[in-house]
């Protein structure tokens, strides 16, 4: 996703750094054309049922209209992507299609830009979006945030690690990152600092970026890049679309949630809030996690502005 606000972990990354472990930070997401979809919940997944104390919480205008419009970035797999056929499928989908279920409605599925998405929201292009942003103090400042998932940053190699990357220390390699993402704003604003403070070199150009995920996996496929850097879902699944030409190396680091985007202040916050509250109590929410073979991301309660940093 885009920038999480840095500046409090800057001085002790820079510190770490300094003493020769460099521990990457940060989290999120994506990049697209237009689509529409439904829930997209396979058949072995229950379509649940409407909440009538929520469903009376949803805006008139969109009880009037019976759907929700969803803006999302459909290239960052396993979350929200396209198939084969061009529908916009994933983890993200099927979770907006079962939030919307339960407030009586349906959801049409609009592909974006990830950095148009939020403006998108304010100018209420949009009324929600599900597209891996990380919920961050200063996402919150100018809309309403509802964590449904936990996610952190993920960082692959070609498999067997031929160029000795450390994912503790990537000076002076190359690393692929998609535009406008955390993990791209973190080379920038953390590791190379980072970096020029230890007397190293900088990773080259703040990161090699591409606007879509797809393009990320493909430049570390090729060999243009030594690394890539994105959520560790993401990384996951990268490394299990690529038929063993990947390998994830380190831990997970910069956990943090993921959050529903809506226009600041809305009713249809605290309804967003519920519904994916009583997915969680009914089982539908690990169902769907599961089939995309993201369960480890999994949250037992969900809350409004729920940042961390």
């Amino acid at each position: 996703m885009s920038a999480r606000p840095l500046r409090p972990r800057l001085l002790a990354v820079a510190a770490v750094l300094a003493s020769g472990s460099l521990v990457v930070t940060g989290c999120s997401s994506s990049k697209s054309s237009s689509s529409s979809a439904g829930a997209s919940s396979s058949a072995s997944i229950a379509t649940p049922s409407a909440v009538a104390s929520l469903a009376d919480q949803v805006p008139a205008a969109i009880k009037s209209s019976g759907k929700l419009v969803m803006g999302t970035d459909a290239s960052y797999a396993p979350n929200e992507f396209k198939d084969a056929n061009g529908n916009i499928v994933g983890m993200d989908v099927d979770l907006a299609g079962a939030i919307a279920k339960k407030l009586g409605l349906t959801v049409e599925v609009q592909d974006a830009t990830f950095d148009s998405i939020i403006p998108g929201i304010t100018a209420n292009k949009y009324q929600l979006s599900m597209s891996s942003f990380t919920d961050t103090k200063e996402r919150e400042a100018s809309v309403d945030m509802v964590t449904y998932f936990s996610a952190g940053t993920g960082t692959a190699v070609k498999a067997g690690n031929p160029q000795k990357i450390d994912p503790t220390d990537l000076c002076g390699k190359k690393v692929a990152v998609q535009t406008g993402t955390t993990q791209a704003d973190e080379i920038k604003n953390v590791l190379n600092p980072a970096c020029t403070k230890a007397g190293k070199p900088t990773i080259p150009n703040d990161g090699d970026k591409f606007d879509l995920q797809t393009d990320v996996t493909n430049a570390l496929v090729s060999g243009r890049d030594d690394a890539m850097l994105a959520d560790s879902p993401v990384v996951d699944y990268a490394v299990k679309q690529t038929n063993g030409q990947l390998e994830t190396i380190g831990s997970v680091t910069g956990t943090a949630p993921y959050g529903v985007v809506l226009p600041k202040g809305t009713t249809l916050t605290p309804a967003v809030q519920g519904a994916v509250q009583s997915l969680i109590d009914d089982g539908t929410y690990k169902s769907i996690l599961t089939k995309w073979g993201v369960q480890a991301g999994a949250i037992d309660k969900s809350v409004v502005d729920g940042a961390t940093s």
